[in-house]
């Protein structure tokens, strides 16, 4: 691993690789439809993660393209596309033909609009938002780190798993496109060669809301306009007839069975504790190591954030125990000593650049959070490379469960271990950022973006050196604002490597390479 003392004293290079990362960047809503690198006919047969095999989803075959039926369909696409409004027009740009990007972006949007800490009553108490009841007060859910990350890695293993047994029948049965049938009808798209039955776009539509859904409860009624929305323009943009969508929905609606079945056995309903157990987390670690982590708020919440995350269903990574780091030193100790005393020579010394790289990577309340990041960094390589919905949604699959794997390795070391922040154990210390409500060792920044480096410079190699010099900007962001020592950030980084290189793995082995 990168030594980080040598990585701070290159800040210049730092602030550089920031200023890139904020001007150059394109902004996160300009792309359109554009021609796919590749369409990778052989997708139908790569290893899925939550569909046992594709042909388990069955199905009917298509009508021929000859037959009365199908050409009544295509006389009503033609219909339709002849009487386009103004708001039809737009929704066809809109979506595109790589909606596995418009979808996430819808999600991320959501994660930073739910990402807001509930307040506490008027008499001092706090409430926790409660699924059963998402009006709340407060409303269900508080997106925070670990909830988006899972949030994030079930939305993109169904958009990918769909797709993957779209491509099986796509190419099984082979039905040309509309505007490969009839050259009357005018694709509001590039043409491609991709078979339209069925439809990628109305599984990845239908997967994507009910996901969505179950996750923002109280989005119902935006969510299903939207899929509406998408539905109509694959007619619209004339690239799936009725019967396309209409297979492409049975397989969604499959697929959506098989994720919410995997989410309501997970652990994630047990993550946030009542408060005595909370508090045996903490005695346990005190017990074992003689310090514990404790809320500085004013009022304090009496439990800490998700302390059984930790205990929540990996992906990728057979169980937690395998990528817990050792003990971190003890405070007090000559190597805490020493990281002590960096951190507020930082506080007293804080240069622009430093500021800078601090505030950029806050990702704190009201943001899509640390994973939302990573996820922003995916879609403009994708888009960059063109790759077509199924190879988008494999890259997004793959690098959404190696985070949230490291979310739950992180959650786990940090409740295990419970160790205190610098405010805590540094007499008079200030933070320039809130300090979080959980324990400090391991960084959830630097463990978050370190697994997130290593899936994108998988998938991305030409730029893996920008991917992991982003990961240790994040990490060393968190020493700047004061809320992590050097080893919370130093090991968290080594333990998101462990964890990505599951996911990487995993990858190479699922035959779409």
């Amino acid at each position: 691993m990168k030594n980080f003392k040598n990585y701070i004293s290159g800040i210049i290079v730092l602030s550089l690789i920031t200023t890139s990362c904020i001007e150059e960047t394109p902004n996160y809503y300009e792309f359109e439809g554009y021609e796919f690198e590749r369409l990778d006919e052989n997708g139908g047969t790569w290893k899925t993660i939550l569909v046992a095999d594709p042909s388990q989803i069955n199905i009917p075959e298509p009508e021929a393209i000859s037959s009365a039926a199908y050409q009544a369909e295509l006389n009503a696409l033609k219909q339709q596309m002849s009487e386009l409004t103004a708001s039809q027009i737009e929704a066809v740009q809109y979506w595109t033909n790589n909606p596995v990007l418009r979808w996430n972006e819808i999600a991320l949007e959501l994660a930073a609009k739910y990402n807001l800490i509930p307040g506490p009553n008027a008499d001092g108490t706090y409430t926790l938002p409660n699924p059963t009841n998402p009006v709340g007060p407060p409303a269900f859910p508080f997106a925070h780190p670990p909830y988006t990350s899972r949030m994030l890695a079930y939305l993109s293993v169904a958009q990918f798993d769909a797709l993957v047994v779209n491509w099986h029948y796509k190419y099984q049965y082979n039905r040309k496109a509309p505007y490969m049938v009839d050259n009357a009808v005018k694709p509001a798209y590039t043409p491609s060669q991709l078979p339209s039955y069925p439809s990628d776009g109305a599984s990845v539509a239908l997967v994507s809301k009910e996901i969505l859904v179950a996750m923002f409860p109280l989005e119902a009624i935006y969510l299903d306009n939207k899929y509406k929305e998408h539905i109509a323009s694959l007619i619209h943009a004339g690239i799936n007839v009725t019967s396309d969508i209409e297979a492409g929905i049975v397989i969604g609606n499959e697929v959506v069975k098989l994720a919410k079945q995997r989410a309501s056995t997970d652990g994630m309903a047990k993550a946030q504790t009542p408060k005595p157990v909370s508090d045996s987390i903490a005695n346990a670690a005190f017990e074992r190591f003689g310090w514990k982590w404790q809320n500085m708020e004013t009022p304090q919440r009496p439990v800490g954030l998700a302390p059984l995350f930790g205990q929540v269903k990996m992906w990728n990574v057979p169980t937690v125990e395998e990528v817990r780091p050792g003990p971190p030193p003890a405070p007090g100790s000559a190597e805490f000593e020493t990281d002590a005393l960096e951190i507020k020579k930082f506080a007293s010394h804080m240069t622009i650049a430093q500021r800078r790289i601090a505030n950029w990577w806050e990702d704190g309340i009201g943001s899509y959070t640390p994973p939302g990041h990573w996820n922003r960094f995916a879609k403009d390589a994708i888009v960059k490379a063109k790759l077509n919905p199924l190879r988008s949604a494999r890259v997004f699959a793959y690098l959404n469960t190696a985070i949230m794997d490291a979310g739950v390795a992180c959650w786990d070391t940090k409740y295990y271990y419970h160790y205190p922040r610098p405010i805590e154990t540094i007499p008079g210390f200030k933070t320039i950022l809130g300090t979080p409500n959980f324990p400090a060792y391991t960084s959830g920044h630097s463990t978050f973006s370190a697994a997130g480096a290593e899936v994108l410079a998988h998938f991305f190699p030409a730029d893996a050196a920008q991917f992991r010099a982003w990961a240790e900007e994040a990490a060393v962001s968190r020493l700047y604002g004061g809320i992590h020592y050097r080893f919370d950030a130093e090991v968290g980084i080594t333990q998101g490597k462990n964890v990505g290189a599951y996911a990487v793995n995993r990858a190479k082995n699922d035959g779409a390479q």
